[in-house]
Order: structure tokens, then C-alpha cells, then sequence
């Protein structure tokens, strides 16, 4: 992959985690084709994982590799582009980055003063905005003249009202930048475009939930096209359990651990966000394919999966009466697009608001899984956070129109 002139014009997306990331190539038409994705996970672990699937061919190659640390992965992925971008010139580089904080909303390209504030963010997501700077820094690094764009998480629920936004402890915090914020933005920026492409403006302007149902989990309230509320607030272990992080918990846990078993706060960090959720209640695996096979013989696994559906539900309940009702529900992420038995369970019992979920639909996982008479229609769409990211660059930059 040439940094430019050479080569058909392309955008190179990244997403950073706490200890994997994605990227994506997409070739520069009228809209952003994609021509390759690869995965990296388990960064820091004895066995990495590196996937890497050309688009055009369907190839898809998996292997395992040694790598130690974020700067090796850098390295690995710098090495694949060289290969999976023959033929391409990249133009620019969009980044997923979780936090923008009060500042940033809207997709940034990136200068010396939003890394300095990026760097003043990394308290609020010590889990993914370190991770997300060295990438931006590195890639900075190996391509000098290519722009970088930061697209943020929480852009989507920029304009959360005041009763959505404030946390109820001493206002002087909010003044520090202490509030909900809410994330999965960039998967939900997609899925409304997505329903306003197959439903139409109305649908998309009407009283919608949207779940994010995956490793992480979210639900959002939208009304008009715009977020009123969000699970997720200050960082992305409240809300609903997860894979591994609690979700909502009482704060008094906090001080109760410290003087019962000298917890710090370093190791209850940990404990929320990587050992807890699923994980944690079953004591076998944040998988949830993997609690749904145990189910029937291990009432761990039967608990775990029951509160991640019943505390599902509960949301749902608690949005439609902020929406005052609700017309579409839309399901996505790993989760929420593949795993039939939990949108079924989540929406178990609320034919009252009504919801009607067509059981063969369901199952067999198509677009509209609602019944005819469901007042509400339930959706099933695959999110694309990279593709929402190229998009957000090539507008920001214009990069069509240069062509």
C-alpha cells in the first residue's frame, strides 16, 4: 500500500482495543468499497490471532502469532497492509476513538492538539484511549502525509438531554467533564442510516431503540433521529452486563470491598471490566455461545444467560416509556444479529407494548423477525463500524469530490 499517487485512492480504518484491533481497506468509488479486513486479538497473550480476509476473493487466512505488546501489533499490521493493499494509495486513515470527552463530537482530523487531548482523556477509558493514541501516533509515524481522522464513540449521544446526561453526585463534577456520555455511537450512527435506507425517513424519525448486543453491550433511545438516552454512561462498563464487565452496580460495593478484602481501586477496575459480566456469573466463558450450549447442565451458565436477557428487557421497558412508546426495535452486534434464543428472550412479555415476534423469522434470522400483528417492528441489521468510519472521512475530507 503507497501512501500516494500511485494506486487506486483508498481508506485504511482502524479500531484499537484494550487488546485486539480491527482494520479495514476500502477502495475510493462513489461510496467506500471495502477490499480487505484482518483482525488481530488477544495482543499481549502466549498466542495471538491474526485473520485477514480478502473481500474480492473470499480468501481468509488465520494464524497464530507472538505478539507481546500494542507496538508489535503495529508492526504485524504495517507488514499486512504492504500486501493486502497492493494496488491501493491511501488517501487517509479513520480511527475509532471511544472518548471525546465534552470536546469532540464530530469526526476530527487529527493535529497536536487533539492528541494533547486525547492524552488529558486517557483517565476517563484507561482501557482503550492508550491503545487508540499509540495507533494514531504509529501510523503517523509510517505514513507522515496522510491525514489521520479521529471518529468518536460518543459523538452519537452528543446532545443527550440534561435529565440523560447528568450523574447525581456534587455538581461540581460536571464541571471536570463527570457526566453520562454514552458509547457504541459509531455502530449506531450506522444503524440509523441503515433503517432510513430500508424503512424509510419516517421509521428512522420515529421512536426507535437500538441494541448493540455483543463483547459489549449497549441500548440507545432514539427519538427524531437523535439519542435521548443511552446504557452506557460515564465509561463502557455501565449499563448492561457483558462479556466480561458488570454492567450497573451498586457504588457501595466500592468501599465495602476496600475495607472487607483491601480491594484497590487498580484491582476493582479490573474486576469490573475483565473479570466480571458473563464471565464472572458463570465461571466458564464470557462466550455467550458458549453459556447458551451449557444451559440445560449447568445452572451457572443458565443464571448468566438469563440476567444478560431479563436486564435486556428491562431496558427495552424503561425506553419505551422515555420515547412515550415505540415504534421499531432493532437488533445488532454479535449477539443481537446471530443469537435468535436472546432476542426471543428479551422480548418474552412485552407483547403489552406491543411487540410480536415471529418465531420462524426469528430463527432464521431475516431482516423483519415481528409478527403481522406487531405494532412494533423488530429488525435485525448487521452494524459496520468501519464502514461508518470511512464514510465520516471521505466527508469530512471530501475525498470524492477530489476525485
Amino acid at each position: 500500500m503507497s501512501e500516494s499517487g500511485n494506486g487506486s485512492p483508498a481508506v485504511l480504518t482502524l479500531n484499537a482495543g484494550s487488546s485486539s484491533v480491527k482494520w479495514a481497506l476500502f477502495r475510493m468509488d462513489s461510496l467506500p468499497v471495502r477490499t480487505a479486513t484482518g483482525k488481530i486479538e488477544r495482543i499481549g497473550l502466549r498466542d495471538g490471532i491474526v485473520t485477514v480476509t480478502d473481500v474480492a476473493t473470499g480468501h481468509n487466512e488465520r494464524r497464530i502469532e507472538q505478539v507481546p505488546d500494542h507496538a508489535a501489533s503495529v508492526r504485524l499490521l504495517i507488514d499486512q497492509l504492504a500486501y493486502s493493499g497492493k494496488g491501493l494509495s491511501v488517501q487517509a486513515i479513520g480511527h475509532r476513538v471511544v472518548h471525546g470527552g465534552s470536546r469532540y463530537a464530530d469526526p476530527q482530523v487529527v493535529s497536536a492538539e487533539v492528541m494533547e487531548e486525547l492524552r488529558r482523556l486517557s483517565p476517563y477509558d484507561p482501557e482503550h484511549l492508550p491503545a487508540e493514541i499509540t495507533f494514531i501516533e504509529a501510523f503517523g509515524t509510517e505514513y507522515p502525509q496522510v491525514p489521520q481522522v479521529a471518529c468518536f464513540d460518543t459523538g452519537f449521544h452528543q446532545h443527550l438531554p440534561p435529565v440523560a446526561r447528568l450523574l447525581a453526585i456534587p455538581r461540581r463534577y460536571e464541571t471536570l467533564g463527570i457526566r453520562r456520555y454514552g458509547f457504541h455511537g459509531l455502530s449506531y450512527a450506522y444503524l440509523m442510516e441503515e433503517l432510513e435506507r430500508v424503512a424509510g425517513r419516517d421509521a428512522a424519525r420515529g421512536k426507535v431503540i437500538l441494541a448493540h448486543l455483543g463483547n459489549g453491550a449497549s441500548l440507545a433511545a432514539v427519538r427524531d433521529g437523535v439519542s435521548i438516552d443511552t446504557s452506557m454512561g460515564f465509561t463502557p462498563a455501565s449499563g448492561l452486563p457483558m462479556s466480561t464487565r458488570s454492567g450497573d452496580l451498586d457504588p457501595g460495593l466500592v468501599s465495602y470491598l476496600a475495607r472487607t478484602e483491601g480491594m484497590t481501586t487498580e484491582q476493582f477496575h479490573h474486576m469490573v471490566n475483565a473479570q466480571s459480566g458473563l464471565l464472572g456469573l458463570s465461571e466458564i466463558s464470557p462466550d455467550l455461545r458458549d453459556l447458551l450450549a451449557q444451559e440445560g447442565r449447568d445452572a451457572r451458565a443458565a443464571e448468566a444467560v438469563a440476567l444478560f436477557c431479563y436486564q435486556g428487557k428491562k431496558w427495552i421497558g424503561a425506553y419505551a416509556a422515555a420515547l412515550g412508546g415505540l415504534e421499531q426495535l432493532v437488533f445488532s452486534g454479535g449477539i443481537g444479529e446471530h443469537a435468535a434464543v436472546v432476542r426471543a428472550r428479551m422480548c418474552e412479555g412485552l407483547e403489552f407494548l406491543g411487540i410480536h415476534l415471529d418465531r420462524e423469522q426469528n430463527e432464521a434470522n431475516v431482516a423483519v423477525i415481528s409478527s403481522p400483528e406487531s405494532r412494533v417492528t423488530v429488525r435485525v441489521i448487521r452494524t459496520d463500524e468501519e464502514s461508518q468510519i470511512a464514510q465520516s472521512v471521505c466527508r469530512l475530507l471530501a475525498l470524492n469530490e477530489v476525485r
